[in-house]
């Protein structure tokens, strides 16, 4: 297979970085700073403030001198390292071999990916519009050698594509800094009038390892594809997958569970390993008639308890049609959350919701009956009784904010208010009796009026005003009227909810 390389050139990497947070900075010349030798000095600066002077290596009191509005901001050690490897991971798409290439490029080796896309050209504008439309300043280029590629894309004028065999040609008119050689080196070069590739591309090797080194004709074959560059791929993090194939066929449920047994003891040691724990996890088995079939299991808190876990999952097991057999199994664990650490209790064991007992139960609950049918909930801030609280994410969920008992509420809320027919006195009295669903209801009692006031800022309309009401039964419930009474408009009224 013909080998095709890529280099990705961010000219603003970490200026961009900030423009993307802070969109403001984009219109406005912009640099970043770090101290050397007791002075801020300039490190990067966007395409506006180049443009206007500003370069790296300048004073920052010198920059502001000539330009006053410059913004300036203090560079944060390692983000340019960290933001290549973010982009070289989200590269991964278009080629599983990325390389990153200090302080401001990506490598990527596209042999054999490119035709994916429609050939290079389209390949090379998919990732280029997409880095762009994101922010970022980059240039690309595509060659038979990672030198090619990195010089084309710096110092290129012509087009981004090279063709295999024409690296030369396109070297030639390159300045010598396109080999990737150290400063000395490109100093000594242009001291002696070296100034183009072209002008010592056909020198004898011993010539320029005498004089400049080993590294100017090594970066030189390389350049030409004389000899290979070595590449250090990025890894991404490995996702929390098992598989376990099978020597025989497994038809029955009891091999499902050993299975199972087997898949989580690597995953749950590793899980334990890294400080995490599970909260949603897959097994899918691959039959021989190549059909797949899958369950899923969700927990409460993130866990790594391989007893649990099994349980949760024998569960599920009678959904799980082996049919002829499962050659493969697969335990994907698509839900990952860090875990606190188990630590034993010399007297009793923990209750409550830091304990183990509690989820585990609600787990096994779940498991059995569907997983909408227990639910825990933590209060919200927000006026409206159906907004004032929400589903937690987990059992272990700390409220932002502590339940609201200075008023009476009902046992059951209604998701949504239900319209009632009322006779009220007026102008702020409860009302009298109320027709719900046929049934008329003459009150006895009622308690003095509580004013919930709209959240203006969500949607638009009228406070409420509520009652809670007792009828002639003994049953009480929870009663509105939508906004101030008056004679220009029919009121309104609805039952929200029901006390015990």
């Amino acid at each position: 297979m013909e080998k095709r390389f890529a280099s990705i050139w961010f000219r603003y990497l970490t200026t961009d970085r900030h423009a993307i947070r802070r969109p403001d900075l984009r219109a406005v010349p912009f640099a970043l700073a770090a101290p050397v030798h007791g002075r801020m000095v300039i490190t990067e600066a966007n395409a506006i403030a180049e443009a206007q002077g500003v370069a790296r290596g300048m004073v920052v009191a010198d920059a502001m001198a000539f330009l006053p509005v410059l913004e300036v901001a203090d560079e944060r050690p390692g983000m340019a390292a960290r933001l290549l490897k973010v982009l070289g991971l989200w590269c991964i798409r278009y080629t599983p071999t990325v390389a990153v290439e200090p302080p401001d490029s990506l490598i990527l080796d596209i042999s054999g990916c490119a035709h994916l896309w429609g050939g290079e050209r389209r390949y090379l504008k998919d990732i280029v519009g997409r880095l762009r439309s994101r922010g970022f300043h980059v240039r690309m280029a595509v060659a038979g050698t990672i030198g090619a590629a990195w010089a084309v894309a710096r110092f290129g004028r012509e087009t981004p594509i090279v063709h295999s065999g024409e690296e030369a040609h396109v070297l030639r008119g390159l300045p010598p800094v396109a080999l990737r050689l150290e400063p000395e080196v490109t100093a000594k070069l242009h001291k002696l009038g070296l100034r183009t590739i072209d002008s010592f591309m056909h020198m004898p090797p011993s010539v320029l390892r005498r004089r400049f080194g080993e590294g100017l004709p090594r970066r030189l074959r390389q350049a030409l594809g004389h000899e290979e560059e070595p590449v250090v791929p990025l890894r991404p993090i490995p996702p929390y997958v098992e598989r376990l194939p099978c020597l025989e066929p497994i038809r029955t449920a009891t091999g499902v569970e050993v299975a199972v047994q087997r898949l989580l003891e690597p995953l749950c040691r590793r899980l334990t390993g890294e400080g995490k724990g599970l909260r949603a996890a897959r097994l899918m088995g691959y039959r021989v008639d190549g059909k797949v079939v899958q369950v899923g299991i969700t927990t409460s808190r993130a866990t790594a308890s391989i007893p649990h876990l099994v349980k949760l999952f024998g569960l599920k097991v009678p959904q799980i049609e082996p049919a002829l057999g499962i050659e493969l199994f697969v335990l994907e664990a698509s839900g990952v959350e860090d875990a606190d650490p188990v630590q034993e209790a010399l007297w009793g064991h923990v209750k409550g919701l830091e304990g183990t007992a509690l989820p585990e139960l609600i787990d096994r609950l779940k498991g059995r009956a569907g997983i909408r049918v227990i639910s825990r909930y933590v209060p919200d801030e927000h006026h409206w009784p159906e907004r004032s609280f929400r589903e937690a994410s987990s059992i272990t969920e700390l409220p932002p904010i502590g339940w609201n008992t200075d008023r009476p509420r009902p046992t059951r809320l209604l998701a949504k208010p239900e319209p009632i027919e009322v006779t009220a006195p007026i102008p702020d009295y409860p009302p009298m009796l109320f027709r719900y669903r046929g049934a008329a209801h003459p009150i006895r009692r009622a308690d003095a009026l509580e004013r919930i006031e709209r959240e203006w800022w969500m949607d638009p309309g009228e406070h409420r005003d509520y009652y809670c009401v007792e009828d002639d039964q003994g049953r009480r419930y929870w009663l509105f009227r939508m906004g101030h009474y008056g004679d220009d408009s029919p009121q309104q009224w609805f039952l929200h909810g029901f006390f015990a």
